[in-house]
């Protein structure tokens, strides 16, 4: 339940501000820290899964011969 609430989040926005984690927190029921830290490793995880996918574009390139 948390989880689906923090990635519904995540969907709206990647930088959330400061009162936008507070906000997140009251929702959620944890610490603004302990958000601002979700919020860091989920981008973490989405950069990565963007240069995977990058890399997967790149290994079978669409030939427009």
């Amino acid at each position: 339940e948390q989880l689906e609430e923090l990635e519904k989040m995540f969907q709206e926005d990647h930088y959330p501000d400061n009162e936008k984690r507070r906000e997140i927190a009251a929702v959620v029921g944890v610490t603004p820290q302990r958000i601002m830290v979700w919020f860091q490793n989920r981008r973490a995880k989405w950069r990565k899964l963007e240069k995977l996918s990058m890399k997967g574009n790149k290994k079978y390139p669409t030939s427009s011969a």
